[in-house]
């Protein structure tokens, strides 16, 4: 069983591997993933159900034993990205829909692939895991009220709608998920073996459906979408990490604030940009696809990040490695 255990757990750390060959299949033969695209929705509740496996009303207790560093992830988590993403859909000029993918996303919470690259980065894991946890409740009601603030100029948006949704494919599963946890415990000790590496998998899914969808687009437009997802990623891990540095944390929970601040949930922004802003003629998703692109960017910026921390660290006399950064 342990090592079964160590498999797993190697095969969910390499989820920058899992997307960017998912996307890279996509573009290369789209028809590879199209079947996926019902399962959209479902697969993005299995992985918030998989969250939900692992929370307990213990963990909310938590919440107040670092409520500091917890309140400052969250808020810039909801302040630092919505703005980067508006000023650089704005400073880039990029067609209203793209703009509207870019922003959404940026509205979107902190994603669980957060807590593996913050493990990988030698962070504060459990910090990280309650940031997660923060911001994606707060994101029930954040997330479309943001959206429709910084986009209802460019594209009419159903706030409701969004809210609907967003308590359907979040709010329901993780709720789900904490009871699950209380009611069968045993069942869910089990579970939560496989369900990190069901989520990795799942979000390659997502990611690599739409990406293959708008194979296309992202191809005429790869210069621009490029630029636009990777200064938002590199815009939220350095100006977390410098908010975090500002307010004199040590480098430990600097790392987990960048990397939940810059790592956001892809798979919801692009779950969300297919339901409501897909055109009813082509029934294609151009907002998706920023979403989805997304996922790749920060997976490597994260990943590279991790790694050269853990380099850093071990190259440090022992008893020095995290003084600083």
């Amino acid at each position: 069983m342990a090592g079964l255990v160590r498999l797993l757990n190697l095969l969910t750390n390499l989820f920058p591997v899992w997307v960017v060959a998912f996307a890279v299949a996509a573009l290369w033969h789209p028809p590879l993933f199209a079947w996926f695209a019902p399962y959209n929705v479902p697969a993005l509740g299995i992985i918030m159900l998989g969250m939900g496996v692992t929370l307990s009303a213990d963990d909310f207790a938590r919440v107040l034993l670092m409520p500091r560093p917890i309140l400052l992830g969250v808020m810039a988590q909801f302040s630092i990205m919505p703005l980067l993403g508006w000023s650089i859909a704005t400073l880039l000029d990029l067609p209203d829909e793209l703009a509207v993918g870019l922003i959404l996303v940026s509205c979107c919470p902190g994603g669980t692939a957060s807590n593996v690259v913050t493990y990988l980065a030698r962070g504060n894991l459990a910090l990280s895991v309650l940031m997660t946890t923060c911001s994606t409740f707060a994101a029930i009601l954040l997330t479309p009220l943001l959206t429709e603030w910084l986009v209802g100029d460019r594209l009419p948006v159903d706030v409701m709608g969004l809210l609907k949704s967003t308590v359907q494919v979040v709010l329901l599963p993780v709720l789900a998920g904490l009871a699950l946890h209380h009611l069968v415990p045993r069942t869910v000790e089990q579970v939560t073996t496989f369900s990190p590496l069901v989520s990795v998998v799942a979000i390659a899914l997502i990611c690599a459906n739409i990406i293959g969808a708008n194979k296309s687009l992202l191809l005429n437009n790869a210069f621009e979408l490029c630029a636009a997802v990777g200064l938002l990623h590199l815009g939220g891990f350095s100006l977390g990490y410098g908010l975090a540095r500002l307010f004199r944390y040590d480098p430990t929970i600097c790392r987990t604030v960048s990397i939940e601040v810059g790592m956001q949930n892809s798979g919801l922004g692009a779950v969300l940009a297919k339901q409501h802003f897909t055109n009813p003629e082509t029934g294609i998703s151009i907002a998706a696809a920023p979403c989805a692109l997304s996922a790749v960017a920060h997976s490597v910026i994260g990943s590279a990040l991790a790694a050269w921390w853990r380099i850093r660290d071990d190259s440090r006399p022992t008893g020095d490695a995290m003084l600083d950064d």
